[in-house]
């Protein structure tokens, strides 16, 4: 599903500074190594220790929630740019059957993630989201990298305030209530429909579209250029900064933001609201001071700016780090591997979490619960891509796709 071997991603010459580097089949490297630190990021969130064990474990654990799934988000923005033609759209017939495979995987995510939801695991799916942001994501593919950056800009500052007045009045029940129960796909998959996909669930399509675009942005720059990649580390760290910084400054300078952020929180608490997921995702409505909040899944417009600059400085720290140091590339190798096959790392770690039943496992065992996931998962994706382009899903997808090459 997330591959980036193409004729658009085709070893570069070099340049002063070196361009990213690409392996033999054309794939960015530092990309699938980023894939897959996402990839190995929810597997902490999913089956790893809990933040609250403390300590360096517990901090790791903190910052890997919610900036895992956004990091992967981000990288999504970049497949999708692939997909449609990189560095120049496809146009033509070529780039209206670029636009029907796009289609096709974004319903084909969309269903398989319906398909994990329905094995009920204390998981939170991503997929069918993802598919949704495709779909709407899809008509951008033919902007510039300035365009999309100010559309990213524009949706991170209104979007949250959107759904914090949507989630308002989904609280206060009425008409979202009675579009739930007309909506088809509410009915035929027992969820929430399109109301959760876009306002009630833990990745709302509506306050993360912005990171989607982030990553069409950056993948429409010429990443050969010498400095482009680190002003996109740099963007990123300002981001990031900004804000978590912001929240923190707001948190403590606004009067009464604190005790409000405490009203709104469903657990309570506010002291770390400005960068961690212990003050809840899904606040008490009525209480404006949540939008000064940064914590990775707070849908605020701070945690959109630091979620992304975050995932930027990882993206641009992955590609700089593997186009300059061999030895580097050689260590992350596991963890590149998993990123080249990431669909069916994500998709087999859910089913692994069904069929062990994680959820019965005391907490004592869950460093080395995670770590057994994590190797899993790295041997099976450097057997597999020994000797195989995509990797098993990924190759499902490919040939259910392929339709696409009939659109005239």
């Amino acid at each position: 599903m997330r591959r980036d071997a193409s004729p658009d991603i085709a070893p570069e010459a070099a340049t002063p500074a070196g361009p990213p580097y690409t392996s033999s089949t054309g794939r960015l490297v530092g990309l699938d190594l980023a894939r897959g630190l996402a990839i190995l990021g929810m597997y902490t969130a999913h089956v790893g220790p809990d933040p609250s064990v403390g300590g360096a474990l517990g901090w790791a654990m903190e910052a890997a929630r919610g900036r895992s799934a956004t990091l992967f988000a981000v990288l999504a923005g970049f497949t999708l740019v692939i997909l449609t033609g990189r560095p120049r759209p496809r146009t033509g017939r070529a780039g209206r059957q670029a636009v029907g495979k796009v289609l096709m995987r974004s319903f084909l995510l969309i269903a398989l993630g319906y398909v994990l939801t329905a094995l009920d695991t204390h998981v939170f799916v991503i997929l069918s989201y993802y598919g949704v942001l495709f779909v709407l994501a899809l008509p951008l593919y033919r902007l510039r990298a300035a365009t999309l950056g100010a559309v990213a800009a524009a949706s991170a500052l209104v979007m949250p305030h959107v759904l914090y007045v949507l989630r308002a009045a989904v609280d206060d029940g009425g008409w979202p209530d009675t579009f739930v129960a007309h909506d088809p796909l509410a009915r035929a998959t027992d969820t929430g429909g399109l109301v959760e996909l876009f306002v009630t669930g833990a990745y709302p399509v509506l306050t993360w579209l912005p990171f989607i675009v982030t990553g069409m942005a950056v993948a429409k720059l010429d990443l050969r250029r010498p400095g482009v990649v680190g002003r996109v580390g740099l963007l990123g760290c300002v981001l990031a900064v900004s804000g978590y910084g912001g929240s923190w400054l707001a948190l403590h300078l606004v009067p009464g933001a604190l005790e409000g952020v405490r009203e709104a929180s469903p657990t309570g608490t506010a002291a770390s609201a400005w960068w961690s997921d212990a003050v809840g995702a899904y606040p008490v409505s009525g209480k404006p001071a949540w939008l000064l909040v940064a914590s990775p899944h707070s849908q605020t417009t701070l945690s959109v700016l630091a979620n992304t600059g975050v995932a930027l400085a990882v993206v641009a720290a992955c590609l700089i780090g593997t186009s300059r140091s061999a030895r580097l590339r050689w260590v992350t190798t596991p963890v590149s591997a998993v990123g080249s096959i990431a669909l069916t790392a994500y998709v087999g770690h859910i089913v692994a979490v069904k069929v062990l039943d994680t959820r019965d496992l005391p907490d004592s065992a869950s460093l080395q619960v995670f770590l057994w996931f994590a190797a899993a998962a790295a041997l099976f994706a450097l057997v597999w891509t020994r000797f195989f382009r995509r990797g098993p899903l990924e190759y499902l997808m490919h040939v259910l796709t392929m339709p696409a090459r009939l659109i005239p």
